[in-house]
């Protein structure tokens, strides 16, 4: 059964920095990338990483986000930094077809279960 499992999510203090790992169990062959969803707001998309190790962001998620994956057969983390109160949520792995680009929400095809991100003032 194809699953994302996400880790490395907690609490930091603003200006701190964290990594995110997501391992996944694929039954077919899909890029991975990362959503959050901030309190009060739309789920968003944060970034996605192709097969050739091409990265592709958000706008709003570039300057402090980092996604990368160093083979087929390893993890796919996220490295935030600078974290804001703001970036306080829950952050999803996720799988959808390689496209070139951003998913987009109905571009996914499977979900992880998430992992929280508490940034305090």
């Amino acid at each position: 059964q194809a699953q994302l499992v996400e880790s490395g999510g907690g609490s930091v203090q603003a200006g701190q920095s964290l990594r995110l790992s997501c391992l996944a169990s694929l039954t077919t062959y899909l890029c991975l990338g990362w959503f959050r969803q901030i309190p009060g707001k739309e789920r968003e998309e944060v970034a996605n990483i192709n097969s050739d190790g091409t990265a592709y962001y958000a706008d709003s998620m570039k300057a402090r986000f980092t996604v990368s994956k160093a083979s087929a057969n390893d993890p796919l983390y996220l490295e935030m930094t600078s974290l804001k109160p703001e970036d306080t949520g829950m952050y999803y792995c996720v799988a959808g077809p390689c496209r070139g680009g951003l998913f987009g929400e109905f571009g996914v095809v499977l979900w992880g279960q998430g992992t929280q991100v508490n940034v305090s003032s």
